[in-house]
């Protein structure tokens, strides 16, 4: 599907004002491509709904090979056709930030609130067809993925949190009529019984009658949950957000900043990462489950679009973003508040190791202290990172921002890694039985990341599980055969009841590659 900036560079130049009493503009298209009505009308309503909040709702000229487009408001901000047989183009006096003023220069919002704004398409003819396109839904969702829904709507939104229901004003709609949708905002909706019992379920509604409205908002509304797993690092961040800069970038394209409104949003989670909240949104979070007043947005998307574990795809974003750009969002994120205290030039490549402790944790690398100076006698400088629900991570950033190289047995914590500048080294032990986790979960986000990663697959006589069944067993043998489908054996024999001994002279192998690489990046980078 073409771009909005490519559609827009074929229509022309931003029309000049051709009338000033009447603010009437008026541009004509040389089409690039074999576009007909029905195909432009199709990528222009998916991405100025999709982009920028507009409702469309069209009719075409009776040879099929013209199109009209005009901006003319009414009394209740609702969109219709001004004229039969043409395209007609809506914008909210609410939602004039959302604009992109190097695609649409027209003039001040002020302006643009009661502006006619006139496009002549001229395109290829094509065959009569009997019917028009569907009406421009009010609410529509999006339930087509298996990790998540999300739902928009297209219109000036009332929220009533006392109800968690999301109004539209439709004076048009009958009362026995109206739109309905629910939805539970969180990115695991194959995990029912997570989102059945800790993801609170909103609804969207048309309504034909207003809402009254307490607070008004300019900015149009993103909705999501921070419940289900949030708490556990990995969890933030995977189900949290790089979602977020996804839904994010994929619905706000052009720069525009949502007001994040969060459900299950608790204190300690947004003291927790308020520097990377801030990057998201400029205005102060609103929680959904604290609030009592209505609130008013010119628009509303609900729900968290998610292209897998920790995965960011460029080929579905409109600007291509990679998982690169989200950690460069860190960096903006934390640079600035991160305080740690070097205490001189670094001389030697610095080594992180994310230390495993606790009786019931699991992965646990037993003989850590050997591994500490055997590290140390390869050259690194070492430092023992053991992060707890309390660690700020401007102070986590500070450290690993500085470092050249980490190493940690798989668990939630390397999720630091994302933390690394890319070009350092990753080296992350892997237990019997979660080789899959291991690569989808950092193996692969870390390669995409620009990182030199390398994976120390534990052996038999490493792993604690030979104590207790034995080396010929299964467990040890086939851990797929006794995982296949069965996640509950993944999660108590290989993650809970596993720890971790590394053979020293083969690890130390692994140490002393990495040294090299450490030692290359930190001469080139510091």
């Amino acid at each position: 599907m073409p771009q909005l900036a490519e559609l827009l560079q074929a229509i022309g130049p931003a029309p000049p004002l051709l009338n000033n009493e009447a603010d009437t503009f008026s541009w004509s298209l040389t089409p690039k491509g074999n576009f007909t009505v029905q195909s432009l009308y199709e990528h222009l309503s998916a991405h100025i709904l999709l982009n920028f909040q507009i409702a469309i709702s069209t009719k075409f000229n009776k040879d099929q090979s013209r199109v009209i487009l005009e901006y003319s408001p009414n009394l209740q901000d609702q969109w219709v056709s001004q004229q039969p047989l043409a395209l007609v183009v809506g914008i909210s006096p609410y939602n004039m930030e959302a604009l992109d003023s190097k695609f649409l220069d027209c003039g001040k919002p002020s302006k643009l609130k009661t502006s006619l704004w006139k496009v002549d398409l001229t395109l290829p003819q094509q065959p009569s067809k009997s019917s028009a396109p569907p009406p421009t839904q009010l609410i529509s969702c999006d339930r087509t993925h298996e990790r998540y829904d999300v739902c928009s709507i297209h219109g000036p939104t009332t929220m009533d949190p006392t109800k968690s229901t999301f109004y539209l004003f439709d004076p048009t709609t009958p009362s026995d009529h109206h739109q309905k949708q629910k939805i539970r905002p969180y990115p695991r909706k194959w995990e029912t019984n997570i989102m059945s019992s800790l993801i609170k379920e909103l609804t969207l509604i048309t309504s034909p009658s207003k809402i009254h409205c307490q607070i008004q908002h300019q900015a149009p509304a993103l909705v999501f949950s921070s419940g289900g797993y949030i708490g556990n690092l990995f969890h933030d961040f995977d189900d949290g957000f790089i979602p977020l800069f996804v839904t994010v970038r994929s619905i706000f394209p052009n720069g525009v900043h949502p007001i994040l409104v969060i459900s299950k949003c608790h204190h300690w989670w947004i003291s927790k990462y308020t520097e990377l909240l801030q990057r998201f949104t400029p205005y102060p979070i609103i929680n959904l489950d604290n609030e009592t007043s209505t609130h008013c947005f010119p628009s509303t998307t609900i729900g968290l679009i998610s292209h897998g574990y920790m995965t960011i795809n460029p080929k579905l974003l409109p600007n291509s973003e990679t998982f690169r750009d989200f950690r460069v969002l860190l960096g903006t994120a934390y640079a600035k508040t991160s305080h740690l205290q070097t205490g001189g030039p670094i001389t030697r490549p610095r080594l992180v190791l994310v230390s495993r402790t606790g009786d019931r944790v699991g992965r646990v690398m037993v003989n850590e202290a050997e591994v500490v100076l055997l590290a140390k006698e390869v050259g690194f400088e070492v430092i023992i990172f053991e992060p707890n629900q309390f660690t700020w991570l401007s102070e986590a950033y500070g450290l690993i921002n500085r470092s050249h190289a980490m190493v940690g047995v798989h668990g939630a914590a390397l999720t630091h890694s994302l933390f690394l500048r890319p070009g350092s080294v990753f080296i992350q032990i892997v237990p019997i039985g979660i080789d899959w986790l291991a690569e989808t979960y950092f193996g692969q986000p870390t390669r995409e990341m620009g990182l030199e990663y390398m994976e120390y697959k534990i052996e038999v006589n490493e792993s604690s599980l030979v104590e207790k069944y034995g080396k010929d067993n299964l467990v040890l043998t086939n851990p797929k055969a006794v995982t296949k489908r069965v996640w509950s054996n993944t999660k108590n024999i290989y993650l809970k009841d596993q720890d971790v001994r590394v053979d020293l002279v083969r690890f130390g192998s692994y140490l002393r590659k990495a040294f090299k690489k450490a030692k290359r990046f930190m001469d080139k980078e510091g």
